[in-house]
């Protein structure tokens, strides 16, 4: 995960928020409710003893999240605009606030998992302030309080923080660049594979342990293959996050072309009702391109 510090927003340019990001910048951002003790929860340790966490947003990627810091122990409340994808939380010992506000009045710690800026405009508390009072009794700027939430990042990932506000949000960007290039190599090396009569099967296998080989060859290629388009990431989130990579490059002056082409392709699929799909369902936009399919007729 790439942390940016706590959920402070920028106060200069202002940068929306991709979907990763604001599971892990947006949130994290600890309530000023106190126990029956008068102790704030910035004065305790995180703990499942101790310690309320409340979730807006219960998709593709909240539930899984969500679902690591329940199976820790800790007292779980969510909110999602869906009520079917949290059964599977509620299931397991999670209670069901009928909205942001009642979720984060039952919390110490809220993490927001949704997908587009406006969804996080919708589910913030007070939406038309951009940064909370500052400072606040009892908190620490940035690193120290990704610090103190430790115990909680540290049940979905690796947690690296990467600077005060906007930096984590710009890390994950440069993430999903690197990862839209990526895809679009692997599709059209596979094509290419089978365009040339070769079994890509084993194609896949032999670039696997060389320069070629990557996360996203393991993750999707079988997958491509069994033509398994199911969503760890929907392409409609994609085609969100890589317009505001293309934004922030036009802001800098930046010009990366292989982006740019990423992107175009990603919408395509979008314009073909495909949005629902995973993002390896690039390899649709590929085919259709070379008008080429390397789906086995017959199975």
């Amino acid at each position: 995960m790439l942390l940016a510090g706590i959920s402070r927003s920028l106060t200069r340019r202002r940068l929306p928020f991709p979907l990763a990001a604001t599971a892990t910048a947006a949130a994290a951002a600890m309530s000023s409710s106190s126990t029956s003790t008068g102790a704030n929860v910035s004065d305790r340790l995180i703990s499942p003893d101790t310690t309320r966490v409340a979730w807006v947003g219960t998709g593709v990627m909240g539930q899984s999240m969500a679902g690591h810091i329940l199976a820790a122990g800790y007292g779980l409340t969510v909110f999602t605009r869906t009520s079917s994808k949290a059964q599977g939380l509620i299931s397991r010992g999670a209670s069901l606030a009928d909205s942001p506000r009642a979720a984060a009045a039952a919390a110490d710690v809220i993490f927001l998992m949704v997908g587009f800026p406006s969804d996080v405009r919708s589910t913030t508390l007070e939406p038309n302030h951009r940064s909370p009072r500052w400072p606040r009794p009892g908190w620490s700027p940035h690193a120290a309080v990704v610090a103190r939430l430790a115990p909680l990042f540290k049940l979905m990932g690796n947690a690296l923080y990467m600077g005060g506000p906007g930096a984590g949000q710009r890390a994950k960007l440069g993430n999903q660049i690197a990862i839209a290039s990526t895809m679009v190599g692997l599709v059209e090396g596979m094509v290419y594979a089978h365009k040339a009569g070769l079994d890509v099967a084993k194609w896949l296998e032999a670039i696997s342990t060389g320069a070629a080989g990557s996360k996203s060859l393991d993750l999707y290629g079988k997958r491509i293959l069994e033509r398994d388009m199911a969503a760890g990431f929907y392409v409609r989130h994609f085609v969100k996050d890589l317009g505001i990579c293309l934004s922030e490059c036009q802001a800098m002056g930046l010009s990366l072309p292989g982006l740019a082409l990423a992107q175009q392709l990603y919408v395509s699929l979008i314009a073909h009702g495909e949005g629902g799909l995973g993002t390896q369902a690039l390899i649709l936009a590929v085919e259709r391109l070379n008008n080429t399919s390397l789906e086995k007729k017959g199975e």
